[in-house]
């Protein structure tokens, strides 16, 4: 897969500090910020009318049914037409309600005509009860489109408790089992080839098999679209943090380097002033990515019933929940000694004659490196600790 790097060469950078113009070369920086935030991931979810598309599409984004933006979700069939509903931190991330199939506007076999198939990376086929003949014959149109599709029976917390209250020795993994095991069956006897079955609750994503979803998803996907999925999912799991943390981490290389290029341009002041806009943009993803801003949290108390203050008393790092600017993470950065001195040393180390450069460019990466793994790490654990919070597995 070829690196943001690849798309915007440093050169560019160079070449605009080279002629003074730094406001250039930190654009060039968020060029290439945005070019790796904005691969397009198109995710379709369908499914017969009330099966619970439009809460899964609203939870899959961090949403509350009752949030502005949400799908709308009621008893009869809402979603008349196909809708995209873009991820409130990741816009290049759509989830797109489509409407159910075998309704008078999209009988099934006209479906994926209508609702324009090519466009999606993959579809989420929707049941609450068993997989019906409508959901069948979609599954067999997609796959001769060769297209990725997978089942979600929703609604698994209300079996449960149903089946609760109708048994005498409830077991509740025997029971999930028998479910899956069921849905399962049917789709093959309907000629479905190993079909994925994943038994989810849109109101407790963290429960049942949303993250094997999460999982299976990500594997099967193109390698460039991975961390587009990866970096919208909502975090369910301190898997999924730690996640989210690696794939930040596999990039802070590509940001040293581009920090060391431009270091290798002598003209005063200049590396502190592009570093610091190429950290802003970066620690800005890194906040999102984690969900640690404040509209983040605040969907996140919504729909937890834990309170925003709550969530709040748990983190740690001065660029959590506030806007990232310069002079935060300049703040930030000289209470971090070691990577201070680094960058104090790259500004003289730039005027020794004949070695100063390349020493410049070293000092430059190994500054920028350290700054952002530093960050990366007090975030990561910021997001553990309101995860935790969020389900009530740590006490105040």
């Amino acid at each position: 897969m070829a690196h943001p790097l690849h798309f915007v060469s440093t050169e560019a950078i160079k070449e605009a500090l080279q002629n003074n113009d730094p406001s250039l070369a930190v654009a060039k920086i968020q060029e290439l910020l945005e070019r790796e935030n904005n691969i397009p991931l198109n995710i379709g979810i369908t499914g017969e009318s009330g099966s619970g598309k439009s809460t899964f599409v609203n939870a899959f984004r961090g949403i509350d049914n009752m949030d502005e933006g949400a799908a709308p979700t009621d008893c009869d069939e809402t979603t008349m037409e196909v809708t995209p509903y873009p991820h409130p931190n990741y816009p290049n991330v759509l989830l797109w309600d489509l409407p159910g199939i075998g309704t008078p506007d999209f009988p099934a076999d006209k479906y994926l005509e209508r609702v324009e198939f090519k466009r999606f990376d993959f579809f989420i086929i929707i049941s609450d009860t068993r997989f019906r003949e409508n959901d069948v014959k979609l599954a067999h149109e997609i796959k001769k489109m060769e297209k990725k599709f997978y089942f979600v029976r929703s609604k698994i917390d209300i079996d449960l408790q149903n089946q609760e209250r109708s048994q005498r020795e409830f077991n509740k993994e025997r029971t999930l089992s028998k479910l899956r095991g069921n849905c399962i069956q049917g789709l093959q006897k309907a000629g479905v080839v190993s079909p994925q079955v994943f038994l989810v609750s849109s109101f407790d994503l963290q429960l049942y098999d949303f993250a094997l979803l999460g999982e299976t998803l990500e594997r099967e996907l193109p390698e460039h679209k991975k961390n587009a999925l990866l970096l919208a999912m909502p975090n369910i799991s301190p898997e999924v943090i730690n996640k989210k943390k690696k794939a930040f981490y596999d990039q802070i290389q590509y940001w040293a380097t581009a920090s060391g290029a431009v270091a290798a341009v002598p003209v005063p002041g200049l590396s502190i002033t592009v570093d610091v806009g190429l950290l802003v943009g970066v620690v800005t993803q890194y906040v999102l990515g984690f969900g640690l801003d404040i509209p983040s949290l605040k969907r996140l108390s919504d729909r937890t019933n834990v309170p925003f203050d709550d969530l709040i008393a748990v983190i740690i790092s001065q660029l959590a929940a506030t806007e990232i600017t310069s002079d935060l993470l300049l703040k930030v950065i000289g209470q971090q000694s070691g990577s201070a001195l680094l960058m104090a040393a790259e500004e003289v180390s730039r005027f020794i004659p004949i070695l100063g450069i390349p020493v410049a460019m070293t000092l430059s990466f190994k500054s920028t490196y350290n700054i952002l793994k530093i960050i990366l790490n007090m975030l990561a654990e910021d997001a553990q600790s309101v995860f935790k919070r969020a389900l009530g597995l740590n006490s105040l």
